[in-house]
């Protein structure tokens, strides 16, 4: 008799170990689907772009390479004007607000409007390139802090009027980039152009020629 006792104990023990471990794992479970259902869709890594050497670095973390790549290119979209720079860079000012943080995006209205005024813009054309040989270097890049940087940028600006060439300088160009993670839907860099650091300032012959 003591011995089916002691089978029908084991059982119940047995029994009592599997309700636990099923409550556990579905325990588990809740835990697994809420950070599941918690964590985010998306997420925003900054890659340099030459990857031959590889790349390891947190998620949060945006490289100089990044930062000029972007301060290069919204910036040389603003100073495109294809057509008529009395439509033209208005335009690229609004077309590009969510790359620009709102007082740089206030400066570059002020800035349309006092060229326009001076009738700088009426029918001119413009572009910009980097002056040759004047391309990224780690030294163009300063870091303020992980959510702030110094980007200078060699450009050669180039302007025409009735397909004639009335302007072709070069120009350094101090620009602050800023973290802006504010718009992903519009701006998915979660960076913008935040104004100049300095001044810009033409350059010479000697120093078009050197870093």
């Amino acid at each position: 008799m003591s011995r089916f006792r002691n089978i029908l104990d084991e059982q119940s023990a047995h029994i009592i170990t599997l309700r636990a471990l099923i409550v556990a794992l579905l325990g588990l479970n809740v835990v697994l689907a809420y950070g599941w259902y918690t964590a985010p869709k998306d997420l925003l890594i900054h890659q340099p772009p030459d990857l031959r050497s590889g790349s390891t670095r947190s998620a949060s973390e945006v490289p100089p390479e990044s930062v000029y790549a972007f301060g290069f290119y919204i910036f040389q979209q603003l100073n495109r004007w294809a057509v008529n720079g009395e439509e033209d860079y208005w335009n690229r000012i609004h077309h590009l607000s969510a790359y620009l943080t709102p007082d740089f995006a206030e400066a570059l209205k002020a800035d349309f409007e006092i060229k326009r005024d001076r009738r700088e813009l009426q029918h001119r054309q413009r572009s910009v390139h980097e002056v040759p040989g004047r391309v990224y270097e780690p030294s163009r890049v300063t870091i303020e802090s992980a959510d702030s940087w110094i980007v200078v940028l060699d450009l050669q600006i180039i302007e025409t009027y009735q397909g004639e060439t009335i302007k072709n300088t070069a120009v350094r160009y101090p620009l602050r980039v800023v973290r802006y993670d504010v718009d992903p839907e519009n701006n998915p860099f979660g960076l913008a152009l935040a104004g100049f650091e300095a001044l810009p300032a033409r350059l010479v012959a000697d120093q078009e020629g050197g870093a």
